[in-house]
């Protein structure tokens, strides 16, 4: 009976063997072919980076850049920070100054001069745009502005903008369409 059990143990485990070994074997071609594939993409880059001239390389980052600059939505961006600056406050300046996604989200690095009266109101923004979540802020420099019609304060902030999740360029580009 114990030669019986012990020989049924052995066969179970030498079927589990065997389909453990054709599962690794399936798994390693999966990943072999996957090598191949990339080895042979890499390959194809490589030849298309040596078919560029070299006016053509440098160029190249300048167009990646121009390329994520489209994906960046103006109407998006003009929209949360509207809605992020108080009526008191004045933008005077925006420069985009690189622009990445991460994901579906569109993440641009700013400068943003605004003009303000009260230093304690441009203090309130910055910590609402940090509550918020969209904007980060900081003050780079202050310009005490006199002459102008009216005095103040021009601030000039460095800003990063993360677009809100669910907002690509695509889907704004249609609303604004549908409008």
């Amino acid at each position: 009976m114990v030669l019986f059990v012990a020989l049924i143990g052995l066969v179970l485990v030498v079927r589990l063997t065997t389909t453990t070994q054709r599962e690794a074997d399936r798994v390693q071609a999966e990943i072999n072919e996957l090598k191949r594939k990339e080895q042979g993409l890499l390959d194809t880059a490589k030849q298309v980076q040596n078919s560029l001239t070299a006016e053509q390389q440098q160029a190249l980052p300048a167009a990646h850049q121009l390329v994520d600059r489209k994906g960046f939505s103006w109407s998006r961006f003009l929209t949360d920070l509207e809605s992020a600056l108080p009526e008191k406050v004045k933008v005077t300046r925006i420069a985009v100054r690189e622009v990445t996604k991460q994901g579906d989200q569109t993440i641009a690095q700013l400068d943003l001069a605004v003009f303000a009266k009260d230093a304690g109101i441009i203090s309130d923004m910055i910590s609402s745009m940090h509550q918020e979540g969209i904007f980060e802020a900081e003050i780079r420099n202050q310009n005490l502005q006199k002459g102008r019609g009216e005095a103040g304060t021009e601030y000039e902030l460095f800003v990063i903008y993360r677009s809100r999740s669910g907002y690509s360029s695509e889907s704004v580009a249609k609303v604004e369409a549908a409008q």
